[in-house]
């Protein structure tokens, strides 16, 4: 009976696995989903197109909860501090999220700095064909998800954490790397 207790549950947790494994974040090396989302920048609205910004060169998309919330605010500070540093890299850097979307105009001004565009998610649509979905609050918005994506639309990086501190560093490297190898 033991014995059956541990594989029960040992098939459990394999099951378990498996099923966050098939939410998991899209991996390097996937084609990323083009999407066209209106967003702000600087608090002036615009429409951003992923395959229009590919045309320039890399792009760092990341995916946020909620705008004017604690991570998502540093969040977003750090950005716009590094964003000087991906335009020399020739990388374009846009925040998408799927929460409070009608303060996505605020949000790029505020807190983004004017440094880069934010998107809004309505309904998130965009977060869940790059597999980036949580609850928050009864109500499914984006996970704190980051990507580096090629000109040519193939994933470079993919990460995935609540906590923001890493996103812009882990994200800076990968643009480094595609920068020092295109150069």
């Amino acid at each position: 009976m033991k014995l059956l207790n541990t594989l029960s549950a040992a098939a459990v947790l394999t099951f378990s696995l498996f099923t966050l494994n098939a939410n998991a974040a899209l991996e390097v090396g996937d084609n990323a989903p083009n999407f066209s989302l209106k967003g702000a920048l600087g608090g002036k609205p615009l429409t951003f197109s992923l395959q229009q910004a590919l045309q320039k060169g890399p792009v760092v998309l990341y995916f946020f909860p909620a705008a004017f919330t604690k991570g998502c605010t540093l969040e977003a500070h750090a950005f716009a501090e590094a964003s000087d540093d991906f335009k020399k890299l020739g990388a374009t850097v846009v925040g998408v999220t799927a929460g409070n979307v009608d303060q996505v105009d605020e949000f790029s001004k505020l807190e983004c700095r004017d440094k880069f565009a934010v998107a809004a998610d309505p309904g998130a649509k965009v977060a869940g064909e790059y597999k980036t979905l949580m609850q928050m609050n009864g109500k499914t918005v984006s996970d704190r998800t980051s990507y580096v994506i090629a000109p040519d639309g193939k994933i470079l990086m993919s990460y995935t954490d609540r906590n923001p501190d890493q996103h812009i560093q882990k994200s800076m490297d990968a643009v480094k790397q595609y920068a020092n190898t295109h150069s």
